[in-house]
């Protein structure tokens, strides 16, 4: 890999990566060349968290970098054409659940993967899914919960968004330490993600990316 911004993103340098992205602005670079350089180095990187020679802390400084280029891009960006993203993920844990740390891993794994994703944090009450997946025109609802007491509320948001008649137009996927295909059929949810990489993928399915 010889390209100077990807190494240092890739290598997680975020002085030399921001000062390389400053000095190409300067130079009257196109900024769409370097969110697109950028975008490839996360692909590395979300490949290694994949195989296992990433981790989380890895995975959280790369997506710390990723933002302040993203932040200085931004500017230079108002003419330019919007970046074409996957699809949009409205993503949550379940009301009655506060837990958050594989919700925050999943988000960053599909903002790398190119999805454009709408965290409404923790105890999301059934409605908040239905009315933002409604009003952002969303692909998929994704749902996260770490105590077994909120599955029950997984399958009341996912009988919400059948109620609106969202279904035909959005697909609900679940996750979580007690998810099983057992559980996701009891909730009536169109699939299950054991981790991080399987939900990145299982959205890609799910909006006809692979």
């Amino acid at each position: 890999m010889t390209d100077e911004l990807i190494s240092a993103l890739v290598d997680l340098r975020e002085y030399d990566a921001l000062a390389i992205v400053d000095r190409r602005l300067a130079e009257g670079a196109d900024p769409v060349g370097i969110l697109n350089e950028s975008k490839q180095a996360m692909d590395v990187i979300g490949e290694r968290f994949a195989c296992g020679e990433a981790f989380i802390p890895e995975l959280i400084m790369a997506g710390d970098i990723m933002q302040a280029i993203s932040g200085k891009l931004k500017p230079h960006l108002a003419g330019a054409p919007s970046e074409k993203k996957l699809g949009i993920i409205v993503l949550g844990t379940a009301q009655g659940d506060i837990h958050d740390i594989g919700k925050d891993i999943v988000a960053t794994m599909l903002d790398i993967a190119g999805f454009e994703v709408i965290d409404l944090g923790v105890d999301v009450p059934v409605a908040t899914f239905v009315d933002t997946a409604r009003d952002r025109h969303a692909h998929i609802v994704a749902i996260s919960c770490l105590l077994t007491s909120a599955i029950d509320a997984m399958k009341r948001t996912v009988a919400a968004v059948d109620a609106a008649g969202l279904r035909g137009e959005v697909k609900v996927m679940i996750g979580g330490a007690p998810i099983t295909e057992q559980v996701c059929g009891y909730t009536g949810a169109d699939g299950w993600a054991k981790d991080a990489v399987a939900a990145v993928d299982l959205a890609k399915k799910m909006v006809g990316g692979v």
